[in-house]
């Protein structure tokens, strides 16, 4: 028998969302899965998955049943020749791109943080940046699925296609991932360089930066023009780390805490904070050669609320242009740095907010210094007004106020990816509050 736990509490990493679910559990089999499926329809419950806990919303919260899947973990296969890796759908991405490493290859791309699940990765369409590269699903060329009738399906392109567009992007209400193929590809290395802009020059030469660097992304400083350019490339060139205890850490992480926070008592002291650590920290040219998973993550020391809408990479100047007018015309509406600048290929998954289209993803952020929330609702409205105006998809992991009638405009495929849903889950033992608003 499998053994819940009563009395846990979750949280996401942030700790800006959480819930108590009545029983919690860390199976170790598709077996101990069934049953505690089987459990929850006799007691007329719903489960939900939950891998890394990082999503900065409530997409993973469940008062009903939980399951953690910390414990399937295990590298299944790896085929040099084809470069594709079977993983179990728990397994960390940390943890992957180390073994993977082992046998000299990696994933083309990554999201900025790894302490996440291969399942949940795919689930909430994680992405980084580079035209070329779509958002991590791409990556996907099988997966298994168990669902809530206790049948595992196998999906690929050529076996349940239409489920496996539906489930590359799964929202965590087709059923449980079990196991994940990703096509990799050979190792490489990554030459990062880092270098002063201003938003002006970004904008009017965005052809040119997203021709000369394979992984371009640009920070803007709102409450300036400030820009910080970022180009990561393959290289054969020996390591080199610019890294230093006493700016990433003693400035970038304390300094700036500290002064977010006595910024709470004094708004307008963010546009002097945002100028004066571009200056200190982001306006000379810094350059890092690392193994490719190392440069592709960086540690999100902040815990902080963030929103992240794709628009078509066309409205990329007019849509930044119009949130900086915002905030200047707005003295009260404060932004913190950085709104954070992305370029992702179009795909055809059905709900990839890149869904046949190159897109553009423009993540703003609010800090909590020391835990106190600064108040963002203005911003936060504005820019979704920003982002609908102009086409835009939310990042489905991250916070937002859509509802089901947003998400048919959107999405050309939705009703597709509804009528899959409602066969593979007719009662909806995986949904929650958060689907609910997606879904009715």
């Amino acid at each position: 028998m499998v053994h819940g736990q009563g009395g846990v509490k979750f949280q996401n990493w942030a700790k800006t969302y959480g819930c108590s679910p009545e029983l919690y559990f860390q199976p170790t089999s598709v077996e101990e899965i069934r049953e505690i499926l089987d459990m929850a329809r006799q007691r007329n419950k719903r489960v939900k998955v939950v891998g890394g806990g990082h999503s900065p919303s409530d997409i993973a919260c469940t008062d009903d049943f939980m399951i953690q899947m910390g414990k399937m973990n295990r590298v299944l296969k790896v085929d040099k020749e084809k470069q594709q890796v079977t993983v179990e759908g728990g397994i960390f991405l940390s943890d992957l791109n180390v073994e993977l490493s082992k046998h000299g290859l990696a994933l083309a791309n990554l999201g900025a943080v790894s302490e996440v699940a291969a399942a949940g990765v795919i689930g909430t369409g994680t992405h980084n940046t580079g035209i070329k590269h779509g958002i991590l699903p791409t990556q996907v060329v099988a997966l298994t699925l168990l669902t809530a009738s206790g049948e595992i399906l196998e999906c690929s392109e050529s076996i349940n296609a239409d489920i496996f567009q539906a489930a590359r992007l799964h929202l965590g209400c087709l059923g449980v991932v079990l196991t994940v193929t990703f096509q990799c590809m050979p190792q490489f290395h990554l030459h990062e360089v880092t270098f002063p802009s201003t938003l002006t020059e970004v904008l009017d030469h965005l052809g040119d930066h997203l021709k000369r660097s394979q992984y371009f992304r640009f920070l803007w400083f709102p409450h300036s023009e400030n820009v910080s350019v970022i180009y990561q490339d393959p290289t054969n060139k020996p390591p080199l780390s610019s890294a230093s205890w006493l700016w990433d850490y003693a400035v970038g992480y304390y300094l700036l805490e500290f002064l977010l926070w006595i910024s709470t008592f004094v708004p307008s002291l963010v546009s002097w904070i945002n100028r004066f650590f571009f200056w200190l920290l982001f306006s000379s040219r810094v350059e890092n050669i690392a193994i490719s998973y190392k440069i592709f993550n960086y540690e999100c020391r902040f815990k902080q609320h963030v929103q992240d809408w794709a628009i078509p990479i066309e409205k990329t100047k007019e849509a930044l242009l119009e949130l900086k007018a915002a905030l200047e015309n707005n003295p009260k509406m404060v932004a913190h740095y950085p709104v954070e600048v992305r370029f992702v290929r179009g795909d055809d998954i059905w709900l990839s907010p890149c869904f046949q289209r190159d897109s553009c993803y423009m993540n703003i952020i609010m800090y909590r210094p020391y835990g106190k929330n600064v108040p963002r609702l203005n911003y936060w409205l504005t820019y979704e007004g920003i982002m609908k105006k102009y086409g835009g998809r939310p990042h489905w992991a991250k916070a937002h106020s859509c509802t089901r009638k947003d998400f048919e405009k959107m999405y050309p495929a939705f009703s597709k990816f509804c009528s899959v849903r409602e066969k593979l889950d007719p009662t909806g033992i995986f949904l929650n509050a958060y689907l609910e608003k997606v879904f009715y």
